[in-house]
């Protein structure tokens, strides 16, 4: 596994990667909404929004995949780029191997693994991407990934690892399958097939962990991680435990994220109003509260985030 550190250097396009609740599956900074629509186009460099496909996966995967992306060389991507805390799993399939990087909070960089598996994270991350992007990304539940993959999920929060150190060879052998067909409904049923195949005979996630990340995600993280334990009729330390088994991350953590994703949505809306009364419609105490959180998330302040976006 590559652990990464939360960086120190500034600079490149801030993005988010992987799936939130109501802001569609981002891959590579660019968002698609996952809605089935493009799913049947072919492949080629000019195909979908911003050189991505959103696709939906069956809806018996849907406690256990957000959706899938394809993606392509008109993507766009900076040299540089923010990678910031998401709510998803991660799976990057490239079909054709890029030196991408990792950059350090000391300024040095380790090496991406190949097909990485992006924990969950409560810290931006900068990736230094190279060569032109083309493959797909499945962003999965946390308890999905932790169902399918059946380690800790802690042991992959704040980490990227390789697809093939937790499945072995047949990572390799759907990236191949994958590759070989030429329209991306055909590649998104083929994963429905395999994740389906995977996940023949393992444990399912245990039920107060999927209605507890329901309830997290439908209140975006407004619940408080009390209430929601009397909720589900469990202790608050039962239910940590839980979720450092099969989502990554505390709950307090989760929830804090999840606000801060609502945050940024209203925030670079067209009329997402003032910072006090984003704070208020996102259950931040004050604005103090909001720009504390921006800075430990995103690194910087909202002032400083809505300005990178207008400008990138």
């Amino acid at each position: 596994m590559t652990r990464d550190s939360a960086p120190r250097v500034r600079g490149g396009d801030d993005a988010a990667a992987g799936a939130g609740p109501a802001g569609g599956l981002r891959v590579y900074g660019v968002s698609a909404a996952v809605d089935g629509r493009g799913t049947g186009r072919r492949d080629g460099p000019g195909a979908g929004h911003g050189g991505t496909v959103p696709g939906s996966p069956d809806v018996r995967l849907r406690d256990y995949v957000h959706g899938y992306v394809g993606f392509g060389p008109t993507m766009g991507l900076p040299a540089v780029q923010r990678v910031l805390p998401e709510v998803a799993v991660m799976l990057v399939l490239d079909f054709v191997a890029r030196p991408s990087r990792l950059v350090t909070a000391e300024g040095g960089a380790a090496r991406m693994p190949s097909l990485p598996v992006i924990g969950l994270h409560d810290r931006p991350v900068l990736v230094e991407h190279g060569g032109s992007p083309r493959g797909v990304a499945i962003g999965l539940t946390p308890p999905g990934a932790h169902a399918l993959f059946g380690v800790a999920m802690s042991e992959l929060a704040n980490t990227y690892t390789s697809l093939a150190d937790l499945v072995g060879g047949r990572a390799w052998c759907l990236v191949e399958q994958l590759s070989q067909l030429s329209h991306w409904q055909a590649r998104f049923a083929l994963l429905d097939r395999t994740l389906t195949q995977w996940l023949a005979g393992t444990n399912a996630p245990a039920a107060t962990v999927l209605r507890a990340w329901r309830r997290l995600t439908e209140s975006a993280g407004q619940l408080t991680i009390a209430g929601l334990s009397d909720e589900l009729g469990c202790s608050r330390r039962y239910l940590e435990m839980r979720f450092g088994e099969q989502v990554g991350l505390p709950p307090k953590t989760a929830a804090r994220i999840l606000r801060f994703k609502g945050a940024a949505r209203i925030l670079t809306a067209a009329d997402g109003g003032s910072l006090s009364e984003i704070a208020g419609r996102c259950g931040y105490s004050d604005q103090a509260h909001l720009n504390r959180d921006f800075r430990a998330l995103a690194g910087c302040t909202p002032t400083e985030f809505l300005l990178r976006r207008s400008s990138g």
